[in-house]
């Protein structure tokens, strides 16, 4: 066949590259069943929007802003994410590459030496010598190849690494919002120890004055030294409740620090108003269902999806006959300064075809094995997708039953205060005995710690709620 000839078929072998695609195309699967417009445990009273995607800034606090920025910027596992996809973009380059053509550039120089016997006739007699000659090869050269993908394997290759970078992208977004949620939350912890400090230091001044009123009295002929023992004995068990408070605020403080990429360092605790509760803003009615598909790790598991859907097409096109092209074009010759004469040039032009014949099932099974992953991927998407559904359906519940307890904690709290004040009145007067005293002192420490451990539930169950929807509430 003459050079144009295969030229000609070259590039008609070349417009056929392409123009079936072995297997399904990806579309994605049903979600599970009954799946509602709005969760069922949503709030119905109206309520004020947050900031969207930084949903953290619906605590409306300036330093936990700032941390959390701090965070994203300079959090270790966040980088090692980031690297993860540039990792997964250069396979995504490496897999691409191998549909285009492959072209390199050789040049070298051969030199040989061979020695031949030759005969000649001297003076009527035939005599063998040996002849020794060298001789030198110069040679350039553009060797090329590449493989028609008539069936589309390589396309579905390339569409199955770019899911992968997809995945690999939604995961740092997994990465971050696990991120920002752990550090949200220990934030609020922090917040929560460090208001149980307040309160305490301010039981133990309370504590303390007490026991001055009661060893007034006493030194007075007023009361008993049980009365003394007594006070004394609460303030003692008081003022060991804070060292354990002051060590496990430390403790978070150094795990925000690590999470924030700083030194572990800790602080003394801050001092926070009684009405920092009422700083957060309330959940709106009636969210969508609908958002919880903007969760990165549901758009990750979609994204494993149309990978393995895509190694399905690319187990099929495997099972039909592959196509290459070879060639090269260069010169050769014996001498340096005629290797780009005319005279010197060289081309070849190859093409093959590779059929299996008999490979005891083995392409089969692998198409099977690929169609079975992909079913394996569908079963951990729609788990995934109901597992993230009563995770914000649980969320929700939570919130409600939280709320209705804080509400029953105030009262109680209320009640506790007014308790106290009554009993130590009735103990000034003489009308009641110490002991109603304490036990009314105790039962209002005891409902100052309750509410905060209860905001501190609220709170953290609002970090679960929004981690579950993905972010805020708003439209993307």
């Amino acid at each position: 066949m003459s050079k144009t000839g295969c030229l000609s078929w070259l590039a008609v072998l070349v417009l056929m590259t392409g123009c079936a695609t072995m297997g399904p195309d990806y579309r994605r699967p049903d979600l599970p069943p009954a799946t509602p417009a709005v969760y069922q445990h949503a709030p119905e009273t109206p309520a004020p929007e947050d900031a969207g995607d930084r949903w953290w800034a619906g605590f409306n606090d300036p330093e936990l802003n700032r941390i959390v920025e701090e965070t994203l910027a300079n959090n270790w596992d966040l980088k090692k994410a980031a690297a993860r996809v540039l990792e997964v973009r250069s396979q995504l380059r490496i897999t691409s590459a191998k549909r285009y053509p492959s072209l390199d550039l050789t040049a070298g120089v051969q030199s040989q030496r061979r020695t031949t016997s030759q005969l000649r006739l001297e003076s009527g007699k035939i005599l063998t010598e040996d002849v020794t000659r060298t001789t030198d090869l110069y040679s350039l050269s553009l060797p090329a190849a590449f493989e028609i993908d008539l069936w589309g394997r390589l396309a579905r290759a390339e569409e199955a690494a770019r899911a992968d970078l997809l995945q690999a992208r939604e995961n740092r977004r997994t990465v971050a919002q696990t991120v920002v949620s752990e550090a949200v939350s220990l934030y609020l912890e922090m917040e929560a120890l460090e208001r149980r400090i307040q309160i305490t230091e301010k039981t133990i001044e309370s504590y303390r004055q007490s026991l001055a009123f009661v060893e007034n009295r006493y030194n007075r002929g007023l009361t008993s030294v049980l009365d003394v023992r007594q006070a004394r004995r609460t303030l003692a068990r008081a003022e060991s409740l804070l060292p354990p408070l002051v060590q496990e605020l430390g403790s978070v403080q150094q795990r925000l620090a690590v999470l924030a990429g700083r030194y572990p360092e800790t602080r003394p605790p801050r001092r926070k108003p009684e009405s920092y509760f009422q700083r957060m803003t309330a959940v709106p009615p009636g969210i969508p269902s609908g958002l919880l598909l903007r969760r990165p790790d549901i758009r990750a598991a979609e994204a494993r999806l149309m990978a393995l859907n895509a190694r399905v097409g690319a187990a099929v096109a495997g099972r039909f006959p592959k196509i290459s092209l070879t060639g090269s074009f260069g010169y050769t010759s014996e001498e340096l300064d005629r290797v780009f004469n005319p005279s010197s040039q060289l081309w070849n032009l190859a093409a093959g075809l590779v059929q299996p014949l008999f490979d005891a099932g083995e392409l089969k099974a692998e198409q099977k094995a690929a169609e079975a992953r992909y079913a394996q991927g569908v079963a951990d998407y729609a788990k995934k997708v109901l597992t993230a559904f009563a995770e914000v359906e649980g969320a929700l519940l939570t919130r409600k039953q939280q709320m209705a307890r804080r509400d029953r904690t105030v009262r109680f709290l209320e009640e506790a205060r007014a308790t106290r004040n009554a009993a130590e009145s009735r103990y000034r007067r003489g009308l009641a005995d110490y002991l109603s005293v304490l036990e009314a002192q105790q039962s209002l420490y005891q409902a100052e710690e309750t509410l905060v451990l209860v905001d501190l539930a609220i709170f953290t169950n609002r970090v679960t709620l929004h981690r579950a929807l993905g972010g805020g509430w708003g439209e993307e």
